[in-house]
C-alpha cells in the first residue's frame, strides 16, 4: 500500500506544480489586471491543494496540519482576489476595451 501511496502522491505533486506553473504563464500573458487575478487565483488555489493532497499521501503523518493550511488557502484565495479587484476597480486602474458590462459600478450606481 506504501508504493501506491507513493505514486499517487507523486501524481498529485506533479499536477500541483504544473498548475503553479499555469498560474505564472496566467499572470504573464493576460492583458490586464483583472484577468490576472481571475488567472491567479483559480490556478494557484487548485495547484496548492494539489500539491498539499500529494504531500499528505506522502506524509500521512503531517495530515491534520496540511488539512488546515488547505482550509486556510480555500477560503482566503478567493476572498483576497475579490478585495484585491475591487480595490482595483475603486482606484480606476484601466480595463480593457473589450470589457463592455461593469456590474460593479452598476451595482453602485456609476460609483465606484
Amino acid at each position: 500500500m506504501g508504493i501506491i501511496l507513493d505514486v499517487i502522491g507523486g501524481l498529485l505533486l506533479i499536477g500541483g506544480a504544473s498548475f503553479l506553473v499555469v498560474c505564472g504563464l496566467g499572470l504573464i500573458r493576460m492583458p490586464d489586471l483583472f484577468t490576472r487575478i481571475q488567472a491567479g487565483t483559480k490556478a494557484t488555489t487548485l495547484g496548492t491543494l494539489l500539491t498539499l493532497v500529494g504531500a499528505t499521501c506522502l506524509r500521512p503523518e503531517w495530515g491534520i496540519e496540511l488539512l488546515l493550511i488547505g482550509l486556510f488557502t480555500f477560503f482566503t484565495n478567493p476572498l483576497s482576489s475579490h478585495v484585491l479587484a475591487r480595490a482595483a476597480h475603486r482606484s480606476g486602474v484601466r480595463k480593457l476595451s473589450t470589457m463592455k458590462v461593469d456590474r460593479l459600478a452598476e451595482d453602485t450606481g456609476g460609483e465606484s
